[in-house]
C-alpha cells in the first residue's frame, strides 16, 4: 500500500483508550571498574538514567506521537512513582486521567543496570493482585463515561493482576454499546476467554502456547507452514474472534481472518538491535489504524513497518510520524 500525510492526517482523528498493566521502566548506565570488598559483585558508576512509560502506558506512548486523543486506564499506587509516571505521560501527551490508584499495592516498576551494553541486574517492585469488585466498578464508571468519545480500545495483558476475565466482560458490554473495536494483546500466563473483541495479537511463541501446540520452527515459508496455518485456525475457534494476527519477528507477521485466507506481511525491518517493546507499537499502530477508518490488512501492513522501525532501535523505543513516512516511501 501506498502511505502519505493524508494517511497521517486519518491516522491523527483516532481516539484510542489502552488499558491494562501499567508500569514505570527505569534504565540505569555506568562502568564498571572495580568488585565491590563487600561482596563480589561490580560496582556501577552510574553515568546515565532514564524513566519511560512501561508496559501498557508504553502501548499508549507509541499512540500518541499520531494521536491528540490517546488514554490510559490502569492501576497504580500512592507513591513517587506513580508522579513519575504521570509526569511522563503528560510530557507525551497521553491522558492519564482514567489511572485507578490503590491505597497500598505499589506502582509496578523494573529498574534495569547495565555496563558495556550488558545487564547487570534487574530489581522489580510489583504485588500482583487481581482487580477488586469495588475497583471493578470504578473500571466500569470511567469507561461508560469514556466511551462516546473513543473509538478503539487496546487491553494489553502483562499478567500482573489487571485484567481479568470480568473486566473483559465489562469491556465487551460496553465495547457492543458504543460499536467500539476492541484489540488484544495477550499474556500466555493469563488465560482468559477472548470472545466479543476484534482481534487478538499474540506473537509466535504465545500463539503456538495458546493453541497448545508445539513449534519444530519449520523452515517453509509462513504460507507453507502447516502448523503456523494450524495454530491460526484453532486460535479463530478457541477465542472465537473474527481476527488473529501473529507476529513473526524476523517473518514478519501472519493475518488470519475468519471465512478468508491467511495473509502473510513480510517483516520491514532492516537491521534488529533490541526487539523490546515491538509488539506494543504494532497492536499501538494496528489499533489506531484500524480506528481511523483503514482496513484490517492495511492496519496490519501499517503495523508491519513501524515495528520494523523499533526493532532498529535499543529500549523500548517509539517512532515519529517522520520516521513512517519514510519507511513506506523507502520499500
Amino acid at each position: 500500500m501506498t502511505f502519505t500525510r493524508d494517511h497521517l492526517q486519518r491516522l491523527a482523528q483516532g481516539r484510542i483508550l489502552v488499558v491494562g498493566d501499567v508500569m514505570l521502566d527505569h534504565f540505569i548506565w555506568g562502568h564498571v571498574r572495580r568488585i565491590s570488598p563487600e561482596a563480589p559483585v561490580p560496582i556501577v558508576e552510574v553515568t546515565r538514567e532514564e524513566f519511560y512509560p512501561g508496559g501498557a502506558a508504553n502501548v499508549a506512548r507509541n499512540i500518541s506521537p499520531f494521536s491528540p486523543n490517546t488514554h490510559l486506564m490502569g492501576r497504580v499506587g500512592k507513591d513517587m512513582a506513580a508522579d513519575k509516571l504521570r509526569s511522563l505521560l503528560i510530557e507525551d501527551k497521553v491522558d492519564p486521567a482514567p489511572l485507578l490508584v490503590h491505597e497500598t499495592l505499589p506502582t509496578i516498576s523494573k529498574a534495569r543496570v547495565s555496563a558495556r551494553q550488558q545487564q547487570i541486574v534487574r530489581v522489580d517492585r510489583e504485588k500482583l493482585l487481581p482487580l477488586t469488585d469495588d475497583e471493578l466498578i470504578e473500571v466500569e464508571q470511567r469507561l461508560s463515561d469514556l466511551a462516546p468519545n473513543l473509538d478503539a480500545i487496546i487491553l494489553e495483558d502483562y499478567g500482573k493482576g489487571f485484567m481479568t476475565e470480568k473486566l473483559m466482560q465489562v469491556v465487551a458490554k460496553i465495547a457492543a454499546e458504543h460499536k467500539l473495536i476492541v484489540t488484544v494483546d495477550p499474556s500466555p500466563r493469563n488465560p482468559l476467554p477472548w470472545a466479543g473483541v476484534s482481534l487478538v495479537k499474540p506473537n509466535r511463541l504465545e500463539a503456538f502456547a495458546a493453541a497448545g501446540l508445539e513449534d519444530h520452527l519449520l523452515t517453509e515459508a509462513p504460507l507453507e507452514n502447516n502448523e503456523l496455518l494450524e495454530v491460526g485456525r484453532v486460535l479463530l475457534s478457541k477465542w472465537n474472534v473474527a481476527s488473529v494476527l501473529v507476529t513473526l519477528g524476523e517473518q514478519g507477521m501472519m493475518l488470519f481472518e475468519r471465512g478468508q485466507p491467511p495473509h502473510h506481511i513480510p517483516t520491514r525491518a532492516r537491521e534488529v538491535f533490541d526487539v523490546s517493546g515491538a509488539g506494543d507499537t504494532a497492536i499501538a499502530l494496528l489499533t489506531l489504524a484500524l480506528a481511523s477508518g483503514h482496513s484490517l490488512r492495511e492496519a496490519a501492513e501499517i503495523s508491519n513497518h513501524a515495528s520494523g522501525i523499533v526493532v532498529g532501535k535499543l529500549g523500548t523505543a517509539t517512532l515519529t510520524p517522520d520516521e513512517l513516512l519514510a519507511a513506506f516511501s523507502s520499500k
